[in-house]
C-alpha cells in the first residue's frame, strides 16, 4: 500500500518531481538505494533481496525513473495451482527504466507503474483483467493501490490537495512535501487515511519503511533517499 505523490509541471521547464513512500514487510530483506545489477551498470535502485528486481529505479544516463505499487487482482487466482508463477513486479521497474513498458497484458500480479522523465509522467496499471496507461496531465497526482487520483482511496481524497507544487528552483524542494507528510502523520500510522502506515489492522503485514524524493529536469536526475527510524512510525527523513 505504498504512496506516490507526482508533480508534472505547466511545460515551463520546470522538473517532474515525485516523492515515493514504500510499504513493505520489514521481514522482507531489500538493498538502499545502489548500483544493485552489474548487467545494468547505469541503473541504481531500492533492490528486494528475495527476487532481485527493484521497487524503485533510475538510470540518470537515459533521465528515467519507475517506481511500482502494489495493486489488488479483480481475477481470482487459478484454483488448480497449474499456472505458471507470475513474474516478479521488480523486473517490470527495471524494464520500464529501460523504456520497456508493458504494452501487452503482462504475467504478474496487479501492479501500479510510475513512470517519469523530464518530459512528464505516466502511470500503467494493472488488475488482472485489463492493463491501462495513462499520461499525467501537469499538476499534483497522488497514486496508491486504486487508479490515479481516485477520491475512494482515503488519502489521496484527504491530502492530495495539501501538496503544493515545489519551487521550480530549490536545492530542498522536498522538505515542503516532507512537511506535509509531517502533518499527516498526527493521524497515527493505523489510520486508513494515513500516508505513512502500519497496515497490519488492515490484513497485511507491511509498514512504511523509507521515503525516496526524485526530480528530472534539463539539468538532469536527482534521487534521495531515506528510511525511517522504526517501520510504520514518522520521523523527518534526511534525504540525501
Amino acid at each position: 500500500m505504498c504512496t506516490v505523490i507526482v508533480h508534472v509541471p505547466h511545460g515551463d521547464g520546470a522538473p517532474v518531481r515525485l516523492l515515493a513512500v514504500r510499504d513493505e514487510d520489514p521481514a522482507r530483506s531489500w538493498d538502499p538505494l545502489g548500483p544493485w545489477w552489474p548487467e545494468l551498470p547505469s541503473v541504481k535502485g531500492v533492490r528486494d533481496r528475495r527476487a532481485g528486481g527493484a521497487w524503485l529505479a533510475v538510470d540518470a544516463e537515459d533521465g528515467r525513473v519507475a517506481v511500482i505499487l502494489n495493486r489488488a487482482d479483480v481475477l481470482a487466482a487459478d484454483p488448480t495451482g497449474r499456472a505458471e508463477p507470475p513474474i516478479s513486479r521488480g523486473r517490470i521497474v527495471l524494464d520500464a527504466v529501460a523504456g520497456r513498458t508493458p504494452d501487452s497484458p503482462p504475467h504478474a500480479q496487479g501492479f501500479n507503474l510510475v513512470e517519469a522523465t523530464a518530459a512528464g509522467a505516466r502511470v500503467t496499471m494493472w488488475d488482472g483483467g485489463a492493463l491501462r496507461h495513462v499520461e499525467l496531465a501537469p499538476g499534483i497526482h497522488m497514486v496508491a493501490h486504486d487508479d490515479v487520483d481516485d477520491e475512494a482511496t482515503a488519502r489521496i481524497a484527504a491530502w492530495r490537495a495539501a501538496f503544493s507544487a515545489p519551487a521550480a528552483i530549490d536545492g530542498h524542494w522536498w522538505e515542503p512535501w516532507l512537511d506535509t507528510l509531517e502533518l499527516t502523520s498526527g493521524l497515527g500510522p493505523t489510520d486508513d487515511r494515513a500516508i505513512v502506515r502500519d497496515n497490519r489492522p488492515f490484513g497485511y503485514p507491511t509498514l512504511s519503511l523509507l521515503v525516496v524524493a526524485a526530480s528530472l529536469g534539463p539539468d538532469g536526475v536527482d534521487v534521495r533517499y531515506a528510511e525511517f527510524d522504526e517501520p510504520g512510525q514518522w520521523n523527518r527523513p534526511r534525504l540525501a
